[in-house]
C-alpha cells in the first residue's frame, strides 16, 4: 500500500509562485516514477510532470515546461512542483500520482496510486 498527501495548494495572483508538495508513506520502495496532474473543471486530467523515483529522467507538458520544475527529497520520501509565472490557465486541482511500472509517460493511465488533491487557483 502506497498513499500520498498533498499540500501546498492556494491562491495566487498571475506571474507569482507556489510551491507544491507531495509525501508517500507505505510501501514507497516500490514506487518508481512520481508525477503531477492537474484537472480543471470541465477537461480532462492532464499530466504536468514526472520524475524517476531517486533519480533524474523528468518530463514536462509543454505546457509548463521552463516556469515549473518537479524535484524530490528522498530523505523525507518527498515530491515537489515548484510553480513559477503561474498563469489563469493554470488554475486547477493539481494531483500527486505514484507508479511501478518500469517506463511511464504522462497519462494518468501509466499511475496506479493518488492523492486526494490540492487546489491551486490563479487571478488575473
Amino acid at each position: 500500500q502506497v498513499e500520498l498527501v498533498e499540500s501546498g495548494g492556494g491562491s495566487v495572483q498571475a506571474g507569482g509562485s507556489l510551491r507544491l508538495s507531495c509525501v508517500a508513506s507505505g510501501y514507497t520502495n516500490s514506487i518508481r516514477w512520481l508525477g503531477w496532474f492537474r484537472q480543471a473543471p470541465g477537461k480532462e486530467r492532464e499530466g504536468v510532470a514526472r520524475i524517476y523515483n531517486g533519480g533524474s529522467g523528468t518530463m514536462y507538458a509543454g505546457s509548463v515546461k521552463g516556469r515549473f520544475t518537479i524535484s524530490q527529497d528522498n530523505a523525507k520520501n518527498t515530491v515537489y512542483l515548484q510553480m513559477n509565472s503561474l498563469k489563469s490557465e493554470d488554475t486547477a486541482m493539481y494531483y500527486c500520482a505514484a507508479a511501478k511500472g518500469l517506463l511511464v509517460g504522462l497519462l494518468p493511465s501509466d499511475f496506479g496510486y493518488w492523492g486526494q488533491g490540492t487546489q491551486v487557483t490563479v487571478s488575473s
